[in-house]
């Protein structure tokens, strides 16, 4: 009996050995998994932050305005006039919306419709 006994608990400590060699191995290739996440998202801000300076920089106003005066032509810019601004009495606001009940019947005419 007691050689039944120690077998049974040698396998199960071979057999926890082996799970936690598995355990420890995946345990590992998973932190790998997080560093190589971690890298790339440093690498994709730094990416990020290079593109908004080299965005910053190309649309300087001083080269944007030697850009349109060199293109004028090309462009048919035309240069900003006081009478193309309005007031804000001009701006023509929406209508605030019709409350409609479904009370009546509302009927479509096709009438003048094109095919």
């Amino acid at each position: 009996m007691r050689l039944i006994l120690f077998v049974l608990v040698a396998l199960a400590v071979i057999a926890s050995g082996f799970w936690a060699y598995r355990e420890n191995y995946a345990t590992q290739a998973a932190l790998e998994d997080v560093r190589a996440t971690r890298t790339a998202i440093a690498d994709a801000r730094d990416r990020l932050a290079v593109l908004k300076a080299e965005w910053a920089y190309l649309n300087r106003p001083d080269r944007l305005r030697d850009l349109a005066d060199l293109n004028y032509d090309k462009l048919g810019l035309s240069p900003l006039r006081s009478g193309q601004f309005g007031r804000i009495d001009q701006v023509a606001y929406p209508q605030p919306e019709l409350n409609l009940s479904m009370s009546e019947p509302i009927s479509f005419s096709t009438a003048g419709a094109r095919p």
